[in-house]
């Protein structure tokens, strides 16, 4: 039988009944002839205490290895569940024996008893996960990851698979880290342009910056798949908000219109708000003591609110109104800005905001044009405390309108014949949006850097573990 984890034995009742614990110990102390020791296994926030009594009568042996027990080593505890007598926590271990797995000497170890900064905790990556902070993140990453596909497999989407390595550029940006097998050292000694016709894939490819191209193939053959995946960006921005490697989560429906995509938006950040609130409390509750206060009201708000819609013009307009209270000057035709899109939800709308039909100028080639020739039917979901954190559009599906604005840009038409042929055989009005995963993990966990809500970040000059 799988031992179970201390998130189960502290649902137990505290009926003296024998348990055996496995896990790291926290914090050691002694007071008098009682030794408290809090082990925690990172199922849950908190860890379960387990208390020594010299007076009951200390096996020899016992003594010794808790002479040896220190902060981070890992320990097999075995003892019976009583009431606990300390405020916080309704039961506690009395224990009867404990063996070291694994120690941990204190003079080594530099997860000590103390507060350490999250800048040092990125320094040691592949620890930070045993404090309570990136463990917290931890599980909410997981639940959060678990209620993604809860809510669109309920839905009736289906889950695809779509390629990491890629020729296409989805966003047209060039932005993109580059797959090669040819002899890059031997190319620069000699002078010579690559000739992509050796290489692998016999073309030049890329790691993926989006997997929606993909995803609008398989949503006009199966009408709603999603797809959930690690993406890629070659940025120079060094920045909190940025990483070279992060995941998306991209929804595609076929059938389907700007409308549709700003309904299944709201009701999806919604889902996973009440989710992460309901099933992760003790580690929400955390974060809104140490990290960001008012954090849960915040995520209520949200999840309680219906979200306003706006158009660009009507937002530039309010946002022309206050012109002199940003940095950043806006106007018609601007991309807007964090502190544009933090004012239209904090103060014009109070609450989460849907802002619709950006100008085609700003925004990427596979839009669907209005009728004014001049915005496309786009959508970003603002929330307040962050700005933007979907962005979406209904997609051209007119096979002329498309390859004009592919000309029109630059790009070569041979490049996106596949994505083409969609529009050529049995097209139909489709749509879809982009969610980066770890944004919405910072949101909802008020941290401040995005480093800190992945396991191990890839940023600009950064690639340890």
């Amino acid at each position: 039988m799988i031992q179970p984890l201390i998130r189960d034995i502290r649902t137990l009742p505290p009926e003296s009944q024998e348990i055996t614990v496995r896990g790291w110990v926290r914090t050691k102390r002694e007071l008098k002839n009682l030794i408290f020791v809090e082990v925690n296994d990172g199922s849950c926030f908190g860890g379960i205490q387990c208390t020594f009594d010299r007076i009951g009568g200390l096996a020899e042996d016992t003594e010794s290895v808790l002479a040896a027990v220190s902060t981070g080593a890992s320990v097999e505890i075995t003892g019976r569940l009583v009431p606990s007598p300390s405020a916080g926590q309704e039961a506690e271990l009395t224990v009867l024996s404990v063996k070291i797995i694994g120690d941990a000497p204190a003079d080594r170890y530099p997860l000590q008893k103390k507060r350490h900064s999250l800048e040092f905790l990125r320094e040691i990556a592949h620890l930070r996960a045993r404090t309570n902070t990136i463990g917290a993140v931890a599980r909410v990453r997981s639940r959060l990851a678990f209620g993604v596909h809860e809510f669109f497999q309920s839905r009736g989407f289906q889950y695809v698979h779509t390629p990491i390595i890629t020729a296409s550029d989805a966003e047209g940006a060039g932005a993109m880290f580059q797959v090669t097998t040819l002899d890059l050292e031997a190319l620069a000694k000699s002078g010579k342009p690559p000739d992509y016709g050796k290489d692998f894939f016999g073309k030049r490819s890329c790691l993926t910056v989006s997997g929606q191209l993909e995803a609008e193939t398989y949503a006009l053959a199966l009408s709603r798949v999603y797809t959930f995946g690690p993406t890629f960006r070659a940025e120079n921005s060094n920045t909190t908000r940025h990483l070279a490697e992060f995941w998306m989560i991209e929804p595609e429906m076929a059938f389907a219109r700007l409308e549709d995509n700003m309904t299944l938006a709201e009701d999806f950040l919604k889902f996973l708000l009440a989710t992460v609130l309901k099933d992760n409390a003790e580690d929400i509750a955390f974060f809104e003591a140490h990290i960001e206060k008012g954090l849960s009201g915040v995520l209520r708000s949200v999840m309680d609110s219906p979200f306003v819609h706006m158009t660009y013009t009507d937002a530039v307009a309010e946002l022309e109104k206050n012109a002199n209270t940003f940095e950043f000057k806006p106007f018609w035709g601007c991309d807007l800005q964090s502190e544009h899109e933090k004012f239209l939800t904090e103060t014009v709308a109070r609450g989460p905001v849907i802002v619709t039909d950006y100008p085609r100028e700003i925004k990427a080639f596979y839009m669907k044009m209005n009728d004014d020739g001049k915005t496309v039917r786009a959508m970003d979901v603002l929330v307040p405390r962050l700005g933007e954190i979907i962005g979406g559009s209904e997609r051209e599906e007119n096979l002329k309108a498309l390859e004009e604005r592919i000309r029109s840009l630059g790009m070569d038409l041979e490049d996106y014949s596949w994505y083409l042929d969609l529009r050529r055989y049995g097209s139909v009005p489709h749509t879809g949006f982009g969610l980066g995963f770890e944004r919405l993990i910072q949101y909802v966990t008020g941290m401040a850097n995005i480093r800190d809500v992945i396991p191990y970040p890839r940023a600009v000059g950064q690639v340890e573990f």
